[in-house]
């Protein structure tokens, strides 16, 4: 199938993706990205294209709408822009990265991210303004022509990139490159660098922070070991309760680690000093497992 399309959709063989690394080589100078959204953990996938580009610029939206951003500015009273964008970035770096898949790839190509920022192979700015472009410009140095424009629906996100059923089109000719390029620099002198910002969230408010302490290391160890635990109870049926019973955490807690263990090794021990409803548990469980019929071959009470 040939690679030279015009239409990218990301359906098989029309990946974003695929098409710029087809168009990406030795002789591209500089790679442009106007965009209204930009995920860190989706950067691997252009990580090793990207490799022998001398500069990358990419420019972000505030990520509001015009009317909230009218609203705003027609209040009385004033705002700080660059401050409120700086904030505004930390708080979706902060939210992208937790959501990020757990995968060697994702945290490599964020490393290599924030590397090519520190030595200013990568540029990042926000307009202060709503902005909802999608667009791409690559620029060669070399005899094929001057560059290209690929524009669309397609965010520089993973699922903007390969993931979605998104529309994108690819333009060859110099006039609407020239265009495109035009714009860009007029936009980008405008904006608001925040290199710093995302190199202090993602290196320090993040999960790819290397400044770990014993006790964040502790804390990773416990979330590893249960996070298969951590609102578990959330996945089970809602427990109904006896008239006028107390609803505690602990009690059903204990009900569903119990269950499983049951389920798991065909018996359990209840176990706890006097008072804490050891009785009031073991119920509950059988309850839950269709009553007495289902325990009395393994199910051992003791009242500690």
């Amino acid at each position: 199938m040939s690679t030279d399309l015009t239409f990218f959709t990301n359906e098989d063989g029309r990946t974003l993706v695929d098409r710029f690394k087809d168009l990406i080589g030795n002789d591209t100078k500089a790679f442009d990205v106007l965009v209204g959204y930009f995920n860190i953990s989706g950067f691997h996938l252009l990580e090793e294209a990207l490799e022998n580009v001398d500069n990358i610029r990419i420019l972000v939206g505030m990520g509001i709408d015009k009317k909230t951003y009218n609203t705003i500015n027609q209040a009385n009273f004033d705002f700080d822009k660059p401050k409120l964008i700086k904030e505004k970035t930390e708080n979706k770096l902060i939210e992208e990265l937790n959501k990020s898949e757990d995968s060697y790839e994702v945290e490599e190509g964020a490393k290599k991210f924030i590397q090519w920022l520190q030595d200013g192979k990568i540029q990042i700015k926000a307009y202060p303004e709503p902005l909802h472009a999608k667009v791409y410009i690559l620029s060669f140095d070399s005899k094929r022509d001057k560059g290209r424009v690929i524009t669309g629906s397609s965010n520089f996100t993973q699922s903007g990139l390969k993931g979605n059923l998104e529309f994108n089109v690819e333009l060859k000719d110099e006039p609407d490159y020239e265009f495109a390029l035009n714009k860009f620099n007029q936009l980008w002198e405008n904006a608001v660098d925040i290199k710093e910002k995302v190199i202090e969230t993602v290196q320090k408010k993040t999960w790819l922070s290397e400044e770990l302490t014993p006790y964040m290391l502790y804390l990773k160890f416990l979330y590893e070991y249960f996070k298969e635990e951590i609102d578990d109870d959330k996945k089970h049926s809602v427990f109904r309760l006896p008239y006028n019973f107390i609803e505690l955490q602990y009690q059903k807690d204990a009900v569903i680690d119990a269950e499983k263990k049951l389920r798991r090794y065909n018996g359990v021990i209840i176990a706890d000093v006097v008072g804490l409803g050891k009785t009031f548990i073991s119920a509950l469980l059988m309850k839950k497992l269709n009553g007495r019929n289902s325990l009395n071959s393994f199910l051992s009470k003791s009242s500690i």
